[in-house]
């Protein structure tokens, strides 16, 4: 029983419930474990608080847990964190930007061509009868969805948080560059 109440805590604790992909506090723990070499990316969903006042939090829920569900996809060996909201961290251990920036690219692309079907009355919320149901034809127009991305190395800062903090002030150099691009700390 203790067992499963602290297997149920770390749950709760390191990975995030609605994306179900690592959480902050994860990514807290391994930036005190790198190495000299690593990089780190921010995205951020583009306009997502006008996505969501648009069609409402149920389905700014599913944007967000698609974008979990590709980034958990992203080659090059990146672990995927939720940071916050509708910002996530990609962590590449052992690479440097140069290594990454084709498979940030390739996310990035991934995401921007993602077909989102809107759910609505008929879709069903369970996931085996909705893949039943996919390769019907459907009358509803998919929308997509584009994040901004920015990047830092370990060779830019003294310490993790300060990598961190130099994506994240890429990730807004993306943004004011258009968006659904990426950007490095220069």
């Amino acid at each position: 029983m203790v067992a499963n109440q602290v297997s149920f805590s770390h749950q709760l604790a390191f990975v995030d419930g609605l994306t179900e992909i690592a959480g902050r506090r994860a990514l807290e723990d391994e930036l005190k474990h790198l190495g000299r070499r690593y990089t780190l990316a921010m995205l951020d969903v583009d306009h997502f608080k006008q996505f969501n006042d648009t069609y409402g939090h149920e389905i700014g829920d599913d944007v967000l847990k698609l974008v979990a569900k590709q980034m958990a996809c992203c080659e090059g060996g990146a672990s995927a964190f939720r940071y916050g909201g509708e910002e996530f961290t990609l962590l590449f251990k052992g690479k440097t930007t140069e290594h990454c920036l084709p498979f940030l690219d390739a996310l990035r692309e991934d995401i921007a061509h993602y077909p989102l079907v809107l759910r609505d009355q008929s879709r069903p919320h369970d996931d085996k009868q909705g893949r039943q149901k996919r390769g019907r034809a459907s009358d509803k127009k998919p929308v997509n969805i584009t994040v901004s991305i920015g990047y830092a190395d370990a060779s830019q800062a003294d310490t993790p948080e300060d990598v961190l903090k130099l994506a994240d002030k890429a990730l807004y150099k993306a943004k004011e560059a258009g968006r659904n691009c990426i950007k490095g700390s220069e």
